[in-house]
């Protein structure tokens, strides 16, 4: 496993993460690590994207549906 270091860290941002890291009984680095895991996730979005199938139903129809249905409440 490698080894992250931030520099210029704003003292508010380290502020919140330390109250973060505080609630949930961790370190700030513990709290670091799996918040940078879930952003960095994102990077596989397009070829998850790519493995869907289509369905080919267009914006519109999806966006008249929920219009539909929230008019119905």
């Amino acid at each position: 496993m490698k080894t992250l270091y931030l520099r210029n860290v704003p003292d508010a941002v380290l502020r919140r993460l330390r109250k973060l890291a505080d609630r949930d009984g961790t370190s700030v680095s513990a709290l670091a690590v799996r918040e940078l895991s879930d952003v960095s996730r994102r990077a596989d979005n397009p070829e998850m994207m790519a493995e869907l199938p289509d369905l080919d139903v267009d914006v519109v129809s999806i966006v008249d549906g929920v219009d539909q249905e929230r008019a119905a409440r």
